[in-house]
């Protein structure tokens, strides 16, 4: 991935600071029934805007990130640089309760190197939670970022957490929508509308109505 990946990709003008990261930590945080006290890693951590929100959930938070960019953005936070595709993680067995990622894994050649490095550094029982762009509902656009290189669909996420060991694995579809992880139901007109939107719209409404994620998680081991 390039070095210059967050200031081309992630500038403020393309994807302004919202409360968006807030919201998905929080709901995630009661999804996964997390704790404080908790030590998470998230690799790619990008601008940090999910590491320092689960930080003030009362988790111990943990970033790696390929790019030297992130230390800029992340100065008050625990963070290292790392290229997974050639590195291992830099940290000792055993060290985490959680490892978080979001829109990340994508972007590997090998994914399988992260899993099995996600893996050793997880404690017995941890949890490793992925976020990645839905292939099925993204495809036309997916490689509109072309640092994209691995796409996934629930059955090929599902297998890639069971390969590397991980048990109680669940994979499911995730609209961005807080409105809808409020109102479950809601899901049901996204759907409908879904075919009428444009592919590439520009109101996070109806792109997020049809561009669905998969949520992954699964654990080590006791």
């Amino acid at each position: 991935m390039p070095k210059n990946y967050l200031s081309i990709e992630y500038n403020e003008e393309s994807h302004p600071y919202t409360e968006y990261p807030q919201k998905l930590c929080l709901y995630l945080f009661k999804c996964f029934n997390l704790k404080p006290g908790m030590k998470m890693l998230e690799p790619g951590c990008g601008r940090g805007e999910f590491l320092k929100n689960f930080e003030g959930l009362g988790l111990k938070v943990y970033g790696v990130d390929i790019s030297p960019e992130s230390l800029n953005f992340n100065k008050d936070l625990d963070l290292s640089l790392c290229d997974l595709e050639n590195e291992k993680l830099p940290f000792k067995d055993n060290t985490f309760d959680v490892i978080f990622s979001k829109s990340f894994i994508e972007h590997l050649n090998s994914p399988e190197r992260y899993f099995e490095e996600a893996y050793r550094v997880l404690k017995p029982d941890g949890l490793l939670i992925t976020l990645v762009p839905d292939w099925e509902s993204n495809y036309k656009i997916y490689f509109d970022d072309f640092t994209h290189q691995t796409p996934f669909t629930i059955i090929s996420l599902n297998s890639a957490y069971k390969m590397n060991g991980f048990e109680s694995v669940k994979v499911f579809k995730f609209r961005q929508l807080p409105i809808v992880w409020k109102f479950p139901v809601m899901n049901y007109f996204c759907a409908f509308i879904s075919p009428l939107i444009p592919i590439r719209s520009k109101y996070k409404f109806l792109r997020w109505s049809k561009e669905l994620m998969l949520i992954g998680s699964g654990k080590k081991p006791r």
